[in-house]
């Protein structure tokens, strides 16, 4: 435990190294400042959407720089070494990442929405987005050499990831899009905001869930590969 407590600790201090945490404060203002402008009432509907679509940058993004920069640093080297597990490395990166998207998140709800929110929804909807951006973040660029080389292919991924927003727009309601791994998450961020049916909220829970821990299982694999090569 305390060697996991060290890992966070350690994570928290290279993300403030790198600017991620002034990189928050920047979009918190900006973002608070321009949704002040609109009527609360449109917004409702659409605050799920907005913050659903701000998480890629803070998760998916984040932890594919940091990977990178650890790779080109040595310090996978130095892991390949260590005591500390795949599983306990990865958490780490999980668990402060995602804790970064959901103070982002609530911070711009505080400044530019300010009206209730069903806490347990949005919280739930929120982590969920965060862990599946943040996994395949992980899954997907230790494919890769370099942040220049993976920037263009990573628009791909983000826009599919995304692809749950615009049926959600276009008011697609057929069962395939239920299929997707981010449609539970952003139903229940969507629920924090607007009333849902109950049925949304188990599968909601359920199947972002489950997308979560089979993501897992596979980051662990592709690390393992990772961190070998990187040795």
């Amino acid at each position: 435990m305390k060697r996991f407590a060290h890992t966070v600790y350690l994570d928290l201090r290279l993300q403030l190294r790198n600017g991620f945490y002034y990189a928050v404060i920047f979009v918190v203002v900006a973002s608070g400042s321009l949704l002040r402008q609109f009527p609360t009432e449109r917004l409702s509907g659409l605050m799920g959407v907005i913050l659903f679509s701000n998480l890629a940058v803070n998760t998916f993004y984040f932890v594919s720089g940091l990977l990178l920069l650890e790779r080109d640093e040595a310090t996978l080297s130095a892991l390949a070494v260590s005591p500390l597990r795949a599983r306990e490395y990865l958490a780490s990166k999980l668990i402060t990442l995602s804790g970064l998207s959901l103070v982002e998140s609530s911070l711009i709800l505080l400044i530019g929405y300010g009206q209730r929110v069903a806490i347990l929804p949005y919280i739930a909807g929120l982590v969920l987005a965060s862990l599946i951006y943040t996994l395949l973040g992980l899954i997907v660029v230790v494919r890769y050499r370099s942040i220049n080389e993976f920037l263009m292919p990573s628009m791909l991924y983000t826009g599919l990831l995304n692809l749950p927003v615009f049926t959600l727009l276009l008011n697609y309601r057929d069962w395939p899009v239920y299929l997707h791994p981010m449609q539970g998450p952003l139903l229940l961020l969507q629920a924090g905001f607007s009333s849902l049916p109950g049925w949304t909220l188990v599968y909601g829970l359920f199947y972002g869930g489950l997308w979560c821990g089979l993501l897992f299982i596979l980051c662990q694999k592709s690390f393992r590969t990772f961190i070998r090569e990187a040795s």
